[in-house]
């Protein structure tokens, strides 16, 4: 029985990941607004994809790759009607025209990017049928998903909305006891840090937004990516008359940041410095993973 339904309900990191774990063979076709896509697996692996209006035969994919000219192409074309792709790729391999490790990174590299367009489609109909195999003449390769996954799950994560991880300005926020999934590739703005040396049970995120002189829409950004890669959690919502209180009273223990009058009569706020103990406090939690 075939697996049927929509990407809005059931997304493609949520199918790649069931392939994977249940190691299944069949064919994932997924057509929406933005075009058409087959994905063709074996025990588990991507082992061909195709998406509509973009050509992936054997020579379409060196001579992208520039191992082909388009007068080649169109030669190969004229003259192997009935050759398939691993006839081809045996033929240029044994002309010295292109090496194997090439065709293979081509393969690869037309696979991996027909998923990638996939993890954009927000919504389209799928379905996932056990009996269809790949289309005869084309080379199969197999993939591993895993690192395809976890692709996705990032891809999900830099575009969710980040009013929804972070609804309010006016929460607390700390760092997290354990360490963070990605901190093993932890890599911080300027801003990331100098939000991060602001972190403390006194200053809200809309207080740090003010002694940064960010916008809401800029820090509610930088700590929405804070939490999705489990640096910090937020502790809670403070009332408005704590938060009022918080602004006007609290300035942080981390850094000295002093209002200067300029020309204008408006205050400007120096750069913090990003306290050197959070740092030390970072290094320790990533060399502990």
């Amino acid at each position: 029985m075939a697996l049927k339904g929509r990407l809005k309900d059931f997304s493609l990191t949520q199918l790649l990941n069931l392939v994977h774990l249940a190691r299944k063979t069949g064919a994932l076709s997924v057509d929406s607004h933005s075009g058409s896509a087959q994905l063709f697996f074996q025990e588990g692996k991507l082992v061909y994809a195709a998406l509509s209006g973009r050509p992936n035969t054997l020579a379409d994919l060196m001579l992208n790759a520039g191992k082909l000219t388009t007068r080649q192409v169109e030669a190969i074309a004229a003259q192997g009607r009935n050759r398939d792709d691993s006839q081809l790729g045996l033929l240029l391999i044994n002309a010295g025209q292109v090496k194997r490790d090439e065709i293979v990174k081509a393969l690869r590299h037309s696979m991996t990017d027909v998923v990638n367009t996939l993890f954009g489609w927000d919504d389209g109909g799928f379905i996932f049928d056990q009996k269809l195999d790949p289309p005869t003449g084309r080379i199969k390769f197999p993939v591993p998903l895993d690192s395809m996954v976890l692709e996705g799950s990032r891809h999900k994560k830099e575009t969710s909305d980040p009013h929804t991880d972070l609804p309010t300005l006016d929460v607390v926020l700390r760092f997290t006891d354990g360490p963070g999934r990605n901190l093993r590739n932890i890599n911080l703005s300027g801003d990331e840090w100098r939000v991060i040396s602001f972190i403390n049970p006194r200053n809200t995120v809309a207080t740090i937004a003010q002694y940064n002189q960010m916008s809401e829409s800029e820090v509610r950004r930088i700590v929405a990516k804070l939490l999705r890669d489990g640096l910090v959690e937020v502790v809670g919502a403070t009332t408005p008359a704590k938060v009022a209180t918080a602004r006007s009273t609290t300035m942080p223990t981390a850094t000295a940041v002093i209002p200067a009058s300029t020309e204008s009569g408006k205050p400007t706020f120096s750069q913090p410095e990003v306290d050197r103990n959070i740092i030390r406090r970072l290094i320790q939690r990533i060399r502990g993973l």
